[in-house]
C-alpha cells in the first residue's frame, strides 16, 4: 500500500509499505514513518493519507482513509501550510482562517447536506528535519465528496449550457441562503470551490475565507471590520478589492462571474471590455433573457443595487417574463364619410317609372342548367305593348280634346275628312311618343 507523506518539505512523498496491503495489519499498525523524511504516516493513529488532492495558499489537500471505522471511509485531510514568507501577523491572520474553516464546518457542515461534515481537527508536534527543533502542524478532516469541481469539469467539457449552469446556479444558492441566514459569507466562491457529486448533487467547498457579518464590534455599535485581502482575483466585487465593506451581494458576484466563466469557458478577465472596464460577456454568450437579466443585475458594481439576497435570485429565477409591449399603433385621420345625395323629388306631372334596359343577346348571362325553357313573348315585350296601348288612350284623349277646341275656335263645320285628319294626327302623335321623340307620363 502507498502512503503519502504530508510533511511540505519532503523530498520523496510517496512511501510503499507491502505490508499494509493486509486490511487487518492495516488497521492495528502503531505507527510508519516517511522513508525519506521521518514523518509520521498515520496522522494521530487514524487518518491515513494515500494521495495529494491538491495545494493552496494556505494548505494542502489529502485523500485519506479513517481506519477508525469499519469499513475504513475514505475522507479529506487539510494540512495548513501558508506558502511564501509571511511576516508574523499574517501568519497569524492565516492561522486563524483555518481555524475559522473548522469552526464553519462543525457549525454549517453537520447541519447541511451540501456543506461538507468536520470530521476532525488537530494539532501535530513532530521532529523537525534540522536535529532538536520541532515543527508544528494544523489538520482538520472532512467529509469526502465524491466527484469533481467545475473547474475540472470546464476543462474536460469545455463550456457548460444554460440549463446546465442554471441547474448548478440554483442549487449553490440554496446553500447560500443557508449560510446567509446563519450570518456568514463566503467570500471565495469559483469554479474550484464547487464540487459536483456522481449522484448529480453540488457541494459548496473551502470555508476558509468565511467571514462572520455579525461580529462582538457591530453588535456594540463600533464600525464592522472591512473585508482582508483574501479573494480570488477575478472573482471577487470591487468592494472586497479595495477593501470596502462585504454582505451577502458579495458572493452573489462571485457566483455570477463563475456563472459566466462556465458559459463561455474563458477567463473573467477575457470576459471584460478593456475600455470601459465593464462586462461584455454577452458578446461570447447566447442565454435566455431571464438568465441574462438575472446574471447582470448580479454583476453590477454597486452592491447595493444587486440583488441583497439568495431568496431574491431564486425568486427572479422562476418569475415569468413581462409579455412583451405591443408595437405602436399610428393612428389614421380618415376623412369624413361623404354625405349620400339628396335626391331631389321630380314634380308629379314629370314623373316617370324608370325605363328597362334590353340587355343585349351577346351580353346575357347564360342560362342555370335544367332551368326551363324561356316564353316566346318576354317580360319586355309584354310591358312594351301595355305601354303602347295606354300611351296611345292618353293621346287620343289629348287629341280628341285638341280637335274639339279647334273646331270650336275655328268655328270649322265638322265633317269626315276633318275626322280623318285628326286620327292622322293623332296617330303620328302616337307614333312620335312610342319612339321617345315626344316625353309622355302614362301613369
Amino acid at each position: 500500500m502507498e502512503l503519502y507523506c504530508t510533511r511540505p518539505t519532503c523530498p520523496r512523498p510517496l512511501n510503499r509499505f507491502p505490508d499494509l496491503d493486509d486490511s487487518t495489519t492495516l488497521k492495528t499498525v502503531p505507527q510508519k514513518f516517511c522513508t525519506a523524511c521521518g514523518m509520521p504516516q498515520i496522522l494521530v493513529g487514524r487518518y491515513i493519507p494515500l494521495k495529494l488532492l491538491g495545494r493552496g495558499g494556505f494548505g494542502a489537500a489529502f485523500l485519506a482513509r479513517d481506519r477508525y471505522t469499519p469499513m475504513m471511509r475514505l475522507c479529506v485531510v487539510k494540512q495548513f501550510q501558508p506558502s511564501g514568507n509571511l511576516t508574523l501577523e499574517q501568519l497569524e491572520v492565516a492561522q486563524r482562517l483555518f481555524e475559522r474553516e473548522a469552526e464553519v464546518l462543525e457549525s454549517l457542515g453537520n447541519r447541511h447536506t451540501q456543506i461538507p461534515d468536520l470530521l476532525a481537527f488537530f494539532e501535530l508536534d513532530v521532529q523537525s528535519r534540522t536535529p532538536g527543533e520541532m515543527e508544528k502542524f494544523f489538520y482538520l478532516v472532512q467529509e469526502f465528496v465524491d466527484g469533481k469541481n467545475m473547474e475540472e469539469l470546464l476543462d474536460e467539457k469545455g463550456r457548460f449550457s444554460e440549463e446546465e449552469v442554471t441547474e448548478m446556479l440554483t442549487e449553490i444558492l440554496k446553500v447560500l441562503q443557508f449560510v446567509h441566514n446563519n450570518r456568514s459569507i463566503h467570500r471565495d466562491i469559483k469554479p474550484s470551490n464547487i464540487m459536483r457529486h456522481q449522484d448529480g448533487r453540488y457541494y459548496l467547498l473551502d470555508f476558509g475565507a468565511v467571514k462572520q457579518v455579525t461580529t462582538t464590534a457591530s453588535m456594540v455599535g463600533q464600525p464592522v471590520r472591512r473585508s482582508t485581502g483574501i479573494y480570488s482575483k477575478g472573482f471577487a466585487p470591487p468592494e472586497q478589492t479595495t477593501g470596502g465593506n462585504i454582505t451577502p451581494a458579495t458572493d452573489l458576484y462571485a457566483l455570477a462571474v463563475t456563472c459566466i466563466v462556465l458559459l463561455s469557458g474563458k477567463n473573467p478577465p477575457d470576459l471584460i471590455d478593456a475600455r470601459t472596464n465593464d462586462w461584455n460577456w454577452k458578446n461570447y454568450i447566447r442565454v435566455s433573457d431571464r438568465l441574462a437579466g438575472v446574471l447582470d443585475r448580479m454583476l453590477l458594481s454597486a452592491p447595493n443595487q444587486r440583488f441583497q439576497s439568495a431568496d431574491e435570485v431564486m425568486a427572479a429565477l422562476k418569475a415569468p417574463l413581462p409579455s412583451p409591449k405591443p408595437a405602436p399603433q399610428t393612428i389614421r385621420r380618415s376623412s369624413p364619410p361623404a354625405r349620400p345625395p339628396i335626391p331631389s323629388t321630380p314634380s308629379p306631372s314629370l314623373a316617370r317609372p324608370p325605363i328597362p334596359s334590353t340587355p343585349s343577346p351577346s351580353l346575357a348571362p347564360p342560362s342555370a342548367p335544367h332551368s326551363p325553357p324561356a316564353s316566346p313573348v318576354s317580360s319586355r315585350s309584354s310591358f312594351s305593348l301595355i305601354e303602347l296601348i295606354g300611351g296611345a288612350a292618353f293621346t287620343g284623349f289629348e287629341g280628341g280634346l285638341v280637335a274639339i277646341a279647334l273646331a270650336s275656335l275655328l268655328g270649322t263645320v265638322i265633317t269626315p275628312n276633318f275626322w280623318l285628319i285628326t286620327l292622322a294626327v293623332v296617330g303620328g302623335m302616337v307614333l312620335a311618343q312610342n319612339r321617345r321623340w315626344i316625353e309622355k307620363s302614362t301613369w
